[in-house]
């Protein structure tokens, strides 16, 4: 399989990571809306400009599409998809299905196969909550995030008059995870789900009163979770703080038997040191069942939910029923 990677920042050099690690991947390239030259890769990658992305389209099985969802990927992806085969990590999830519909015009039009969504939430979670509730359809879902680094957050605050640098934690509530996990089942407001902890530092003189009054107000962000704001200093943030770790857990209660006489938990859950080397990990694995569905015939927009769990693994039918069935 040749895959292509579009875009290179922390998730294109996991995915180039990530190529070295499956025997059945031949990385082709970079593509960069850099200058080329100006551009090294990891192991050296050769690296190209997006504006000469057409002269492989017959040299590029999947490309992989490592941009952001607020406002890279809307565009991206369906302009991608009419002349490859593509896989994005789109997880805007309440545009996940106005994405679905855009990129499917353009991938069935142009006879491509385009998957949308995959990492690890949407995508692994996304299945671990699909695969939950079927089994048990007398139940209910959870999804805790963190304790993980949110650079959505992060970025929200290093737009306040200020601030130098920041990074943000999502944390679950101890107390109430436990609970879920011991098979309750409450109803949950934000604020009893997860807490935000934010490191920020400062510009020197500035008042640091304000700068946390405004991080705890901001709407959207911290105003409805129990927030706490910590002023360090660049030196701490270059050594506590330079890392993107994050996972969680999907957690589903349910009942079985007669009269629901019976609690079952499911449980799933990832810890990640890093964020987007675990998604890059996801993409090419999906990138694999994208070439292989294609290859079948299969045309038009994917999503996890779509794919077949042995066209992710590298490993025959006959390997994978003997190794891990």
């Amino acid at each position: 399989m040749k895959i292509a990677i579009y875009g290179y920042g922390n998730l294109g050099r996991g995915v180039e990571c990530a190529a070295q690690q499956n025997d059945d991947v031949e990385l082709v390239g970079v593509f960069t809306r850099r200058d080329p030259k100006d551009l090294k890769t990891l192991f050296g990658t050769p690296v190209y400009s997006v504006d000469d992305i057409l002269d492989f389209k017959d040299k590029v099985d999947v490309l992989i599409i490592c941009g952001g969802s607020a406002t890279d990927l809307p565009k991206m992806t369906p302009a991608l998809a009419c002349d490859f085969n593509v896989v994005d990590s789109f997880d805007t999830h309440a545009k996940i299905p106005e994405h679905f519909e855009i990129v499917d015009a353009a991938a069935y039009a142009n006879e491509t196969t385009a998957l949308i969504s995959c990492g690890w939430d949407p995508g692994m979670f996304s299945l671990n909550r699909l695969y939950a509730s079927a089994i048990l359809p007398d139940g209910k879902d959870y999804t805790f995030w963190g304790r993980g680094v949110s650079q959505g957050h992060s970025d929200a605050i290093r737009r306040i008059d200020g601030v130098v640098d920041a990074r943000q934690y999502t944390v679950p509530v101890a107390e109430t995870l436990q609970s879920v996990r011991d098979g309750n089942t409450p109803e949950l407001t934000t604020r009893q789900k997860h807490i935000r902890e934010c490191y920020v530092v400062a510009e020197e003189g500035a008042n640091l009163q304000e700068i946390e009054q405004k991080i705890k107000t901001m709407p959207n962000y911290f105003a409805d979770y129990d927030t706490t704001v910590t002023f360090i200093s660049m030196e701490e943030m270059k050594r506590d703080h330079s890392e993107i770790p994050h996972g969680g857990v999907v957690i589903r209660t349910g009942k079985t038997g007669v009269n629901s006489c019976h609690s079952n938990t499911i449980e799933y859950s990832l810890k990640l040191d890093s964020n987007p080397e675990f998604t890059a990990s996801a993409l090419v694995a999906f990138a694999r069942a994208v070439y292989r569905m294609h290859e079948r015939g299969t045309i038009g927009c994917l999503t996890p939910f779509d794919v077949a769990p042995a066209d992710l693994s590298p490993l025959s039918g006959a390997e994978l029923r003997a190794i891990m069935l």
